[in-house]
């Protein structure tokens, strides 16, 4: 049965959410179900209650959220509603440092069950680990 994955983003960085998704849909043996909406298929312009309502429906599924915690996560209303979400229904998070950071932001960092750096096997590993 193929894991279901949210990986929380933020459009105007889709290249690293594209990454992720390619990263993880190239690894052997780890089969997942992306229940995140990706940047060509962007909702159009909604009332905030209701991005909160689609974006709970997205989350309530899954077995993992993912955060790709760049410093753009720290300024992101979205990105901490979804950390927020998913704490609160005791969804599993997954924080994962972007390729070369240091640094994690320390709302990713808090939110987060695991953090693991980038690379498949350590966010798969992570993946299994903490659900």
């Amino acid at each position: 049965m193929p894991t279901r994955l949210f990986i929380s983003h933020s459009w105007s960085y889709s290249e690293r959410y594209n990454a992720m998704v390619n990263l993880l849909n190239n690894r052997p043996y780890f089969n997942f179900t992306n229940y995140s909406v990706p940047e060509a298929k962007a909702f159009g312009p909604m009332a905030r209650y209701k991005m909160e309502d689609e974006l709970r429906g997205q989350i309530r599924p899954v077995n993992c959220v993912i955060i790709i915690g760049g410093m753009w996560a720290n300024h992101s209303d979205w990105i901490k509603f979804e950390m927020d979400f998913a704490n609160s229904i005791n969804k599993p998070v997954l924080g994962v440092r972007p390729r070369g950071a240091q640094v994690m932001p320390v709302a990713v960092a808090q939110a987060s069950d695991l953090v693991v750096n980038w690379n498949s096997d350590s966010i798969v590993a992570g993946i299994r680990q903490i659900t």
